[in-house]
């Protein structure tokens, strides 16, 4: 709507102009040559394909890019207004546009953060640095129990759903984990033609709607599982308990926004309201859940199965962990998802006050994995808010053996955080479902900007571990990580935290862990109140 009123709007001024130019006095001639000249931009706007905010908003845009130019003194101007840049701050985003374009990000004048401020932190280098491995590093996920383990790379593309994201969006994401050689989770919303168009790995994450694989009462379809699961592409399949941004938290996609491609990609009826429970229908207990997904990697091939969630209570991890001893079922990996991690949509509430932030939720599944002597079966990968190298290596160092990014992503993909994403009217058509939109992202464009941005970033991520003089990220611990906790002191992850050690937990846990350890229950998620933590 607003290109088609900005290039009417230019061809009538032009038209003005050179009718009072001829009719009227020959001054209006200066006139007509600053319409052409604007005709001329917006043109070219339409017709460019790096740019989609140009396409959408031609000529008006440019006021964003002259406000970039200029933007130290702006962004000061909102520093000392108290504005805190809430999506990513200046120097992430800065890093992520550049990186995505192909642009060595480099600054001027060193560090604007206060090294001073309580909670800083900062990774420690060697002063005998290595040399950083020569190919791209990948994980194996899969336990003793399957039979077609994958090789994940360390930064890929987080669940995010078609519906939530545009068609174009989700391939140009696809067709960059193809070039770059790493994966894109498909999020809750099933696995749409757009996931596959481009080639690229998929993590198959089944939500409590089980899009794409159930029946017309809204149940676990276990051959309609199967059938999708068989794809080439899907390479792992995930469960999702919840998800960081809300967590606990159900969700309705109104019926007119359930279009034929949506509805065939959820196995939802076109056009009526489609809805994800809180909860999930397929199991109740921690020991019917690890039978579920036993169940989901036998339907899959032997493919890697596990599941996703935000942490809560210690107890439930526990109880969970129980329930695999137990049951003798290994999860080939857990994603923890952060409180910080994003969505396009959430309750305020929720998004500021509900949910484990990452860190500790890491360093819970972690612990708890490696004090019942779970560690080495079960892989665990980190999400909310992970954007930078430095970001990726300090999640290595708190117990993830991978990452997925969502934001930062979408920013690869031309994402310019105007916060819209719930209204439908994404200005870059990113997030959004409005063909007129979503037409002005470029797929081959954006593709190519997602897999420059993962490139960059991983191997940045390999130099800092040279620099930090550990030649895998095997060898990371948690000495290397150092967070301010005063004005005066500051202490390695080693010290700020407990770290069990292998099966301590079933042998003696530990006072901190005792009593979480023995309310845990593994035929019940319900665990009482703790009375120590």
């Amino acid at each position: 709507m607003v290109r088609r009123i900005v290039l009417a709007s230019v061809a009538v001024l032009l038209i003005g102009s050179v009718l009072l130019a001829v009719l009227v006095h020959p001054s209006w001639w200066v006139l007509a040559g600053i319409a052409l000249a604007l005709a001329a931009i917006a043109v070219y706007d339409v017709v460019q394909k790096r740019h989609s905010i140009l396409r959408n908003y031609p000529i008006l845009a440019h006021a964003r890019f002259a406000m970039e130019s200029i933007r130290p003194e702006i962004q000061q101007y909102f520093i000392e207004r108290n504005y805190d840049g809430r999506p990513f701050d200046r120097d992430t985003r800065t890093v992520v546009y550049e990186r995505a374009k192909g642009i060595h990000a480099a600054k001027a004048f060193g560090t604007e953060r206060d090294v001073n401020e309580i909670g800083y932190e900062y990774l420690i280098h060697s002063t005998a640095p290595v040399l950083p491995p020569s190919a791209p590093v990948t994980v194996r996920v899969g336990s003793s129990q399957c039979t077609v383990p994958y090789d994940i790379a360390l930064l890929n593309v987080s669940g995010m759903s078609y519906g939530a994201l545009s068609p174009p969006a989700v391939s140009a994401m696809n067709r960059g984990a193809a070039m770059g050689g790493f994966a894109q989770d498909t999020g809750e919303g099933g696995i749409s033609r757009f996931h596959l168009e481009g080639g690229g790995d998929l993590i198959w994450e089944i939500g409590s709607g089980y899009f794409g694989a159930r029946d017309e009462r809204g149940r676990f379809d276990p051959a309609r599982f199967a059938e999708r699961a068989a794809l080439p592409q899907v390479k792992m399949v995930e469960l999702k308990l919840s998800q960081g941004a809300k967590p606990g938290l159900g969700g309705v996609l109104p019926g007119p926004k359930v279009t034929e491609p949506i509805a065939d990609a959820r196995g939802v009826p076109l056009g009526q309201d489609c809805i994800s429970p809180a909860g999930h229908t397929a199991f109740s207990t921690p020991r019917e859940m690890v039978r579920f997904i036993g169940q989901m990697r036998e339907l899959a091939g032997g493919k890697p199965a596990g599941f996703k969630l935000c942490v809560g209570s210690r107890a439930e991890i526990l109880a969970i962990c129980k329930a695999i001893l137990d049951e003798g079922i290994y999860p080939d990996f857990i994603v923890v998802d952060g409180s910080e991690g994003g969505t396009g949509a959430a309750p305020l509430e929720y998004s500021d006050h509900v949910g484990t932030p990452l860190t500790e939720g890491l360093l819970t599944v972690h612990n708890a994995l490696v004090g019942t002597g779970l560690r080495k079966q079960i892989k665990i990968g980190a999400s909310g808010k992970v954007a930078l190298a430095s970001d990726l290596v300090k999640r290595l160092i708190q117990g993830a053996d991978w990452t997925n990014a969502a934001r930062a992503m979408m920013m690869a993909t031309g994402c310019i955080q105007a916060q819209t994403c719930h209204t439908n009217e994404c200005p870059v058509g990113v997030a959004t479902q409005d063909p007129k939109r979503y037409a002005a992202l470029d797929v081959a464009d954006k593709a190519e900007r997602v897999a420059r941005f993962q490139k960059a970033t991983t191997a940045e991520a390999m130099q800092i571990l040279a620099s930090m003089g550990v030649s895998s990220h095997q060898e990371l611990h948690p000495d290397l990580l150092r967070r301010r906790i005063s004005h005066t002191t500051t202490m390695a992850y080693s010290q700020l935290y407990d770290w069990l050690d292998e099966g301590e937990l079933l042998a003696e846990p530990p006072r901190l862990w005792a009593s979480d350890w023995e309310r845990a229950d593994p035929d019940t998620f319900h665990i009482a109140r703790s009375v120590l933590r």
